[in-house]
């Protein structure tokens, strides 16, 4: 691309600042559909560009090695000389974390914009020529404006006469499946006040976007619709959520009442898979940031009523691991118990804001041996997690398995609580075989053939289902069990 008419700027080359989730395969994907362009990826955590050079990524994503293998080295680079990155840069996104602020004003809600703020003054320090900024990680409204004065008022200290051009461009990312996100999005959002700024980047996602997928906006827009898209996103799990434990009580299938109302066009069938958790990095902290918005401006009704849908989602958590405990004579002190998945999702190895945090941290405080089998993450990352949240763990009680018959051998209970594919392809007669009886298996996905397991011997425990049968129609639990009416082993948990 040759010197901008207009903006006076070249444009062929990008930085990155940021090599995480979203950057390094945004950036890949731009690499590959753009041959043109010369893309470099910085960041100051030496360790993960390493593994961003190496056959290991720092991240798992399905396809993403071998879109970095094609560029790497060609027009993709990986380095920590940031100020390299950005003196030689015409366009720049920042795209690091903007996590949910641990103290002060707006703890534990307001988003903590320390990170966006410093790639502002970085850039300002740098940058020897006037740049497009893209904003790509995840802000509350008006951060652009903040990263504006950040850059005007040095500029003015300095006395210079650079320009920067501040864009919005969102990313809409759902972990394991974001190279195919990024192949074909349902749509590119920018948003600026400077049109031919804009035109620049929409240039650039046209390689491979079809024009009438790119929708552009003002500032504010493209930045409350990032939050707004997650927040209406997890609201359809917690709605979810909701109806399977009313089903639960009332004999209803969650499964069936969601087919129902997922045919109707209004609603359609996505995100209505009722789960122990919507976890991930994303929607619990934009909800958040969104509530704290709301109470910014006054509007305390909004406000409480996203904040409903996280409360709803800890609810979920806390009254599935109940049923976990209760189910199992009211006790798991001392008994071993096989959790399958610590990723938040499947296809991924990331743990941040997983469920299986708050499963393990229950069960592991009623006195549970926790055996996790996970085919992607690794129990240093698992304590990283914990760690962040503040949770102790006691390592005689968290044990990383090497698979899911190490896990099984000997346990009270399987607990499912992340959707990987290869969890359907067990031989669950043999892992049955190993266990102690009863044998119980908690399907926090639904994810199970669950008449199956009621054959093989299980009493199954699913969300939003009441007594599970055989296939044969059969009660898993004896009549004389059930009229005892214990509470324990009927389904009549507290939450």
């Amino acid at each position: 691309m040759a010197e901008h008419a207009k903006l006076g700027v070249r444009l062929n080359r990008i930085c990155c600042i940021g090599a995480g989730y979203v950057g390094g395969p945004t950036m890949a994907t731009i690499a590959l559909k753009c041959p043109q362009l010369e893309v470099v990826i910085v960041d100051m955590n030496e360790d993960r560009i390493k593994r961003w050079n190496s056959d290991e990524l720092p991240i798992y994503e399905p396809g993403l090695m071998e879109v970095v293998k094609a560029c790497c080295g060609k027009n993709l680079f990986f380095s920590t000389d940031v100020k390299k990155g950005i003196e030689e840069a015409d366009i720049i996104f920042a795209s690091v974390n903007t996590p949910t602020k641990t103290q002060g004003v707006g703890k534990g809600r307001a988003a903590d914009l320390r990170f966006i703020e410093s790639v502002g003054r970085t850039i300002a320090q740098y940058a020897s020529r006037s740049k497009i900024v893209i904003e790509k990680s995840t802000v509350p409204i008006k951060t652009a404006e903040a990263i504006a004065r950040v850059l005007s008022a040095n500029e003015a200290a300095a006395g210079g006469s650079k320009n920067f051009w501040i864009l919005s461009n969102p990313e809409f990312l759902a972990e394991g499946t974001a190279m195919k996100d990024l192949d074909a999005p349902d749509r590119v959002l920018i948003g600026g006040q400077d049109q031919d700024a804009i035109q620049v980047l929409a240039d650039v996602c046209a390689n491979w976007v079809p024009r009438d997928r790119i929708l552009t906006t003002n500032l504010w827009s493209s930045e409350l619709s990032k939050l707004v898209a997650n927040a209406m996103l997890a609201q359809r799990v917690s709605s979810i959520n909701s109806i399977s434990r009313l089903c639960e009580r009332t004999g209803a299938d969650v499964k069936e009442v969601a087919r129902a109302i997922g045919t109707d066009s209004r609603i359609g069938p996505k995100f209505l898979n009722a789960s122990v958790d919507f976890g991930g990095s994303c929607f619990q902290k934009d909800i958040l940031n969104l509530v704290y918005i709301c109470q910014q401006f006054g509007l305390e009704e909004c406000a409480a009523y996203w904040q409903q849908v996280v409360d709803m989602n800890d609810y979920q958590k806390i009254a599935f691991t109940s049923k976990i405990i209760q189910s199992l004579f009211n006790t798991v002190t001392k008994k071993k118990i096989a959790v399958l998945g610590f990723a938040f999702k499947k296809d991924t190895g990331d743990v941040r804001e997983t469920p299986a945090l708050m499963v393990c941290d229950m069960l592991m405080k009623d006195g549970a041996i926790v055996h996790v089998y996970d085919p992607k993450v690794v129990i240093e990352d698992a304590l990283t997690e914990f760690k962040y949240h503040d949770l102790e763990v006691n390592k005689n009680q968290l044990i990383f398995s090497k698979s899911p018959q190490e896990a099984c051998d000997g346990a009270h209970a399987i607990v499912v609580v992340t959707e990987w594919d290869e969890f359907k392809t067990y031989d669950y007669k043999s892992l049955y075989d190993k266990m102690m009886k009863p044998a119980f298996l908690f399907d926090g996905r639904n994810m199970l053939d669950h008449a199956a397991l009621v054959d093989i011997g299980f009493e199954v425990h699913a969300l939003g289902k009441g007594q599970i049968k055989s296939s044969g129609g059969q009660s898993q639990i004896p009549d004389f069990v059930t009229r005892a009416g214990s509470g324990l082993l009927s389904g009549g948990y507290s939450p």
